[in-house]
């Protein structure tokens, strides 16, 4: 006996401590997902835009591109991707977008298809696999049908390819908590030579 506790007491609380912090674990290993978003490009189109593209997947920090077709080809010739983001976040080529979809994953077809879900009305799941059309096309009905959910945005008349992953990444960011706001922020990310401040009111 030792300030008024046992051995076999303090082993007690000790047994009870550990079973509650591996219980912590196993929820906390249950219940969170890492957030994935990946964009899958239907044989996009235009060299630029999939330059456009990257560009966007690096602002959002979107973790991946995936692209069908040989029409990318043609884009290494232009430097849309002035923030070399590709060599961030990988591109790449693929068979199938639908067999690329990482584990635990949505499918989210985006696409201007009757029956589809208004993007303002959206709420984005924490592992997302966004698939785009082309821009002189668009997805097939058997894509379409293994989306677990298909959004459109609601304009009038349809965007090209980057603004349309533009918008859809920053309504992502705009509904999450985890977006990361504020001066630091700004002044990580703005061109050098801005140096610009809000006027104290």
């Amino acid at each position: 006996m030792a300030n008024g506790v046992s051995i076999r007491q303090k082993a007690t609380v000790h047994d009870s401590i550990a079973a509650l912090l591996v219980a912590c674990s196993k929820f906390m290993n249950k219940s969170s997902i890492n957030p994935h978003v990946s964009i899958g490009l239907l044989n996009p189109k235009s060299p630029e835009n999939v330059g456009s593209v990257m560009r966007a997947v690096g602002c959002y920090q979107a973790d991946a591109v995936f692209y069908t077709g040989h029409r990318y080809d043609r884009a290494v010739k232009y430097q849309t991707d002035t923030k070399n983001v590709e060599q961030k976040v990988p591109l790449t080529a693929v068979e199938c977008l639908i067999e690329s979809v990482p584990e635990n994953t949505k499918i989210v077809c985006v696409e201007l298809v009757e029956g589809a879900t208004s993007l303002p009305e959206y709420q984005h799941p924490e592992r997302a696999f966004y698939i785009l059309g082309p821009e002189d096309g668009s997805l097939s009905q058997k894509i379409v049908d293994k989306a677990d959910d298909v959004v459109y945005i609601p304009t009038v008349g349809c965007m090209n390819l980057a603004a349309t992953v533009n918008v859809l990444l920053y309504d992502r960011l705009a509904k999450s908590a985890l977006s990361d706001a504020g001066d630091a922020l700004i002044r990580q990310s703005r061109d050098r030579n801005n140096n610009v401040k809000v006027k104290p009111v």
